[in-house]
Parts: structure tokens; C-alpha cells; sequence
């Protein structure tokens, strides 16, 4: 996990990365990460994805989908 969080580092530290970490559930865990990039850069995030450790190692999964914003709050300067 350590890997895979780093692997997500630039998008943190680009502060494109909204939300990201663990989800605990009582049966199960999982992550979330909300990323926000322009539509036109849709497919470099995917071929980003597709080296995550996680997804490399066969440890797990990633889904992508497009949230449609209802509520985003401003920017964080």
C-alpha cells in the first residue's frame, strides 16, 4: 500500500488530487480517490492507473468515472 500511495504522490502534490485514502467498512476496505483533470487529459490518467502497484500486482482494481459536479467546494489556495 505504501507503493501505491506513493505512486499517487504527484497528483497530491500537483494538488489535483481532491480526496484519497482508505474507506473502512465493518466486512471490507477499500479506497477512494477523486482527481480532478480535464477531460482532454482522461487518457493519460488511465494509462497512469494501469501502473499502479496495486493494479500491477494484481492486488486489486481501479475503477475511473466522471463525477458530474453538483457541489465542489472552491479552490484551496
Amino acid at each position: 500500500m505504501g507503493r501505491h500511495a506513493a505512486h499517487w504522490q504527484r497528483y497530491i502534490d500537483s494538488g489535483q488530487m481532491v480526496v484519497f485514502g482508505p474507506v473502512l467498512e465493518s466486512a471490507e476496505s477499500w479506497g477512494l480517490g477523486v482527481v480532478e483533470v480535464a477531460e482532454e487529459d482522461e487518457d493519460e490518467l488511465r494509462a497512469f492507473v494501469a501502473e499502479d502497484p496495486v493494479v500491477t500486482s494484481g492486488t486489486g482494481r481501479i475503477e475511473i468515472g466522471t463525477m458530474l459536479a453538483g457541489f465542489v467546494r472552491p479552490r484551496v489556495a
